[in-house]
């Protein structure tokens, strides 16, 4: 139950606390020319690269302005592509979470009043792992992680798939499937693509106001007017109960997702592939498929491969990818951070 403070100094004997390691370093510098706000960045000796660690601190000391409040804008100034919907630090809360990114040769960077810590370098499938994965049993977590996979592949193309099968292809369904539908939309005024993009805009209305309530009234409005928005509009012949079922899924399989940035990443391009399976139906979306793969084929943090190790393909490191394997096979760091000691387990006491 521990977590980071708006208090750097707290923070960092926290990392102590949790790593007595001499070599940790923490170094600490003033970001804002106005604000002079402690900045804190954190690695291990021996085992980060000598070239990330010259690269953090260079990012860092380009920032040049008045204030510096917290961890995001610290992070809006060393990420490598701002354009990009997706994150490229790792954002955490959790001490046992930056201690474990920094054994595996990776940096910290903590800000005075912010309770977040960011992590560089980050790669897609971090974003999946969650710190219980690794004190559970590795089947069961290899099960939970391959359904975060499978709840993000529906979060994201779940009502564009929909809306291009409806919409031109509806002989991919079984006939009585189809026909079922077919049934439910025949009083519904609009196309499959209005009704898709005003449900969809309903729940994140619905989400936004929930996280903004206090936390009591707002889990009540997120189910109560989830629950009375879905029956009305179908009521009043506004939406089909297909495509209530289908948002509701979808909804809920974004919140499988354990880093909030990626999660919402899924959701902001969850529209451009509506639109795309709304005109060109099955191909729009296996083009909107291709197109955000390469853009993640694409992506940079701090010089590792975004999507490593699947591209570049890196089967040392697939042991901590989609399924986690025994500790047993954690004999050494993920090669895409570069470590310089490769070595985390002696070979002898994995044998025994």
């Amino acid at each position: 139950r521990e977590g980071f403070t708006e208090t750097l100094r707290t923070n960092t004997a926290l990392l102590r606390r949790k790593c007595k390691d001499p070599n940790m370093v923490i170094k600490t510098i003033s970001l804002g020319r106005r604000s002079k706000t402690d900045v804190a960045y954190v690695y291990i000796k021996g085992i980060a690269s000598n070239e990330l660690i010259e690269e953090v601190e260079s990012r860092l000391a380009s920032i040049d302005v008045d204030q510096i409040m917290e961890s995001g804008q610290v992070e809006q100034w060393i990420q490598d592509n701002p354009t990009s919907p997706f994150p490229q630090v790792q954002v955490t809360e959790r001490p046992d979470k930056t201690i474990a990114g920094l054994l595996e040769g990776r940096v910290a960077i903590l800000v005075d009043n912010s309770p977040f810590a960011l992590i560089v370098p980050t790669g897609m499938y971090q974003f999946y792992q969650s710190p219980e994965d690794y004190y559970d049993r590795w089947l069961i977590s290899s099960i939970l992680r391959t359904l975060r996979w499978v709840g993000s592949l529906v979060a994201t193309f779940t009502p564009a798939t929909y809306v291009a099968i409806v919409s031109f292809h509806p002989g991919f369904l079984p006939t009585q499937l189809a026909l079922a539908i077919a049934a439910t939309r025949a009083n519904v005024p609009f196309p499959t693509f209005i009704e898709a993009l005003l449900m969809e805009t309903t729940i994140e209305l619905l989400r936004e106001s929930g996280a903004r309530l206090p936390k009591p009234i707002g889990q009540t409005i997120g189910i109560i007017g989830g629950l009375i928005i879905g029956d009305t509009a179908v009521r009043a012949g506004i939406t089909s109960p297909t495509m209530v079922l289908i948002v509701a899924v979808t909804a809920i399989a974004s919140f499988i997702i354990p880093s909030y940035s990626a999660a919402i990443a899924f959701r902001i391009i969850r529209y451009p592939l509506i639109i795309l399976g709304s005109t060109l139906g099955m191909y729009g979306v296996m083009l909107g498929f291709i197109v955000v793969n390469v853009h993640l084929v694409s992506l940079k943090s701090f010089g590792m491969n975004y999507m490593a190790p699947q591209a570049p393909l890196i089967l040392q490191d697939w042991k901590d990818f989609v399924f986690r394997f025994p500790h047993s096979f954690f004999k050494r760091r993920p090669v895409e951070f570069y470590p310089v000691d490769i070595d985390r387990a002696d070979q002898d006491s994995i044998k025994r």
